[in-house]
């Protein structure tokens, strides 16, 4: 569970988009070389489990956040920037 703010941050995506006008990764605007190897050319390659960790159970995390989704969802925060977006008052919730 993310905030709007935070939702802007998840659009990224790793494939090309598929019409030319507009796109900001094809190889017409001089983002990318044609037959460039990935594994080569890009230093610090993006890593679907990294270094980032939950700060509450220190579960790692797929994205750049600060807790998982159990934890984010249960103190009803945002999982990226802790910003509280539920009120869990009146939730049920078990401690497992």
């Amino acid at each position: 569970m993310v905030c709007e703010k935070c939702e802007k941050k998840l659009t990224k995506v790793i494939v090309p988009d598929k019409w030319k006008e507009g796109a900001s990764n094809t190889t017409e605007g001089g983002g990318r070389k044609i037959n460039e190897n990935k594994l080569l050319s890009k230093k610090n390659r993006w890593t679907p489990y990294g270094n980032t960790k939950c700060i509450i159970c220190k579960q790692q995390v797929h994205q750049d956040a600060k807790y998982c989704h159990t934890c984010a969802y249960s103190k009803g925060v945002c999982a990226m920037c802790g910003k509280q977006v539920l009120d869990t008052k009146f939730y049920k919730q078990s401690n497992v």
